[in-house]
C-alpha cells in the first residue's frame, strides 16, 4: 500500500525487510551507534522464522521515499502479545481491560527480543529531521486508526530521539538497565580498583574458581570464529532458556546459523574449553560489537561450573573491552547481581501513545509519578554499589 503525502514524498508499509535492498537500508542504519537496526540483523530475525506472524510478530515496516530513493524507515511490528519485549506493560493491559478497550493488537517499534538502547527512526541526514518525523508520526497514527490498533510503542529508544518524539505527543516511561562504562581503565586491575576491598576479593575468588575448574577462556571475533562454533551458540542459548526461562526461546537455530558469514564481523564469542581440549566448548557467551560498544546477548553451559557465568558474561568481556578500547558494555537484560560487578543502574526509556483518548489521558496523568518512583529506585540501587568511597557518587551516563 502506497500513500502519497507530499508531492516529493510517499510512504509505503512493507511486510518483509528484504523488500528493501540492503545497501539502501544500511545507508540509513550503518551510521548509527547501535548494530541492531542494521539490515542483516533484522532480516535474519525474519528469514530465520523468529519474528514472524505465527510467533505473534507481524513485520510491518514504515518506509518513506523521495521519488525512488529511500530517505527514512522505521522497523515496526504488529503484536498480539507482549512477549519478547522486556518492557512489562501489564498495568496498561489492565487499564485497557478496566476501560473496556482492546489492548491488542498494538504497533511496536523495537528490534525484536533485544533489550538494548538505540531504537529510533532511520532518517537520511540530508533530510529535515523534524519534517520527516512529522510525516512518519502522521503515517503511524493513520495506520493505527485504519487497522484498529491500540496505539504505538517504542522500546529502548535512543535518548536524543526520545526528546524529539516527546514533541510529537509521545509519553516517555523510565526504566533502567545495568551498564558498564570504561572509565579510562588500562587493565582489569584498574577496573578492580573501583571496588571496596571485600568485593575486590570476591571478584578475584570468582575468577580463580574458573581456573581451578580446569577451564580455559578464549575470545574470538570476526574471522577468528570457526563456522562450527555458530551451531553451538544456539545449543547454549536453548539450554539456558530451557533451564531458566520457560517459554522464552524466541530465536531459532537457523537465526544463529545465518549469522555466518555476513554478520560475523559484529560477533564476539567468549568460549570456555576444558584444559587441553579446544574442540568442544562447555560454555559460551555471545556478544555483538559496533565501534566502541559491546552488547552481551546470550549465554549457556552444558554443565555447572562455579562462577563460570560471571567469568563468561562479565569479567572476560570487561577484560577484552578494556584491551580493545570499548567504552560501553551492556551485558543484557535483568539480573540485579550485575550491579555488584560494576554495572550501575542506568536510565533507559520507552515511548507510548494510545489511540484511545481516555487511556492516553490517564497515561499522561500518571507517567510523571511512575517515572519519579523509577528514578528513586535507580538512585537507591546506585547508592548501594560496592565501590570504594571516592567512586560511590560518580555520575551515571544516561
Amino acid at each position: 500500500m502506497v500513500e502519497q503525502i507530499k508531492p516529493q514524498y510517499s510512504v509505503a508499509w512493507i511486510t518483509q525487510i528484504n523488500e528493501i535492498p540492503q545497501a539502501e537500508w544500511d545507508a540509513l542504519a550503518a551510521p548509527l551507534e547501535t548494530p541492531f537496526l542494521e539490515w542483516e540483523w533484522l532480516n535474519n530475525i525474519e528469514t530465520s522464522g523468529s519474528a514472524v506472524p505465527r510467533a505473534g510478530w507481524q513485520p510491518c515496516h514504515l518506509t518513506v521515499w523521495r521519488d525512488r530513493q529511500l530517505v527514512a524507515a522505521a522497523p515496526l511490528y504488529i503484536k498480539g502479545h507482549s512477549y519478547g519485549e522486556f518492557v512489562f506493560d501489564h498495568q496498561w493491559v489492565d487499564l485497557s481491560y478496566r476501560l473496556g478497550v482492546e489492548y491488542y493488537p498494538k504497533l511496536l517499534g523495537m528490534t525484536p527480543f533485544t533489550p538494548a538502547v538505540g531504537y529510533r527512526f532511520l532518517i537520511n541526514p540530508g533530510e529535515d529531521e523534524d519534517e520527516m518525523t512529522e510525516i512518519m508520526v502522521a503515517a503511524i497514527e493513520h495506520f493505527c486508526d485504519s487497522n484498529h490498533l491500540s496505539g504505538c510503542n517504542f522500546l529502548f529508544v535512543d535518548p536524543d530521539w526520545k526528546e524529539v518524539m516527546e514533541r510529537h505527543g509521545f509519553s516517555s516511561w523510565l526504566h533502567h538497565s545495568y551498564i558498564w562504562s570504561n572509565r579510562e581503565f588500562n587493565s582489569f586491575d584498574d577496573y578492580l580498583k573501583m571496588f571496596n576491598a571485600n568485593q575486590r576479593r570476591n571478584i578475584k575468588r570468582e575468577r580463580k574458581a574458573v581456573n581451578k575448574a580446569g577451564l580455559e577462556m578464549k575470545v574470538f571475533t570476526g574471522e577468528e570464529i570457526h563456522p562450527d562454533l555458530y551451531p553451538f551458540i544456539y545449543r547454549f542459548y536453548s539450554s539456558t532458556c530451557d533451564k531458566f526461562y520457560w517459554g522464552s526461546k524466541y530465536l531459532t537455530r537457523k537465526f544463529f546459523e545465518q549469522l555466518y558469514p555476513h554478520y560475523s564481523h559484529r560477533v564476539v564469542l567468549v568460549v570456555a574449553y576444558p584444559e587441553g581440549n579446544d574442540k568442544r566448548p562447555v560454555g559460551m557467551s555471545f556478544c555483538l560489537q559496533k565501534e566502541q560498544k559491546l552488547y552481551g546477548r546470550y549465554w549457556g553451559c552444558f554443565q555447572e561450573y562455579d562462577c563460570l557465568h560471571f567469568e563468561a558474561c562479565y569479567y572476560k568481556p570487561i577484560e577484552w573491552a578494556i584491551n580493545n578500547n570499548i567504552q560501553m558494555f551492556d551485558p543484557g537484560a535483568g539480573g540485579s547481581h550485575k550491579r555488584r560487578r560494576g554495572f550501575p543502574a542506568t536510565p533507559n526509556y520507552s515511548l507510548h501513545r494510545f489511540s484511545h483518548r481516555r487511556m492516553n489521558q490517564i497515561l499522561r496523568s500518571y507517567i510523571d509519578r511512575i517515572n519519579e518512583m523509577e528514578q528513586e529506585e535507580i538512585e537507591a540501587i546506585n547508592n548501594d554499589l560496592p565501590f570504594s568511597k571516592p567512586e560511590i557518587n560518580f555520575e551515571i551516563d544516561s
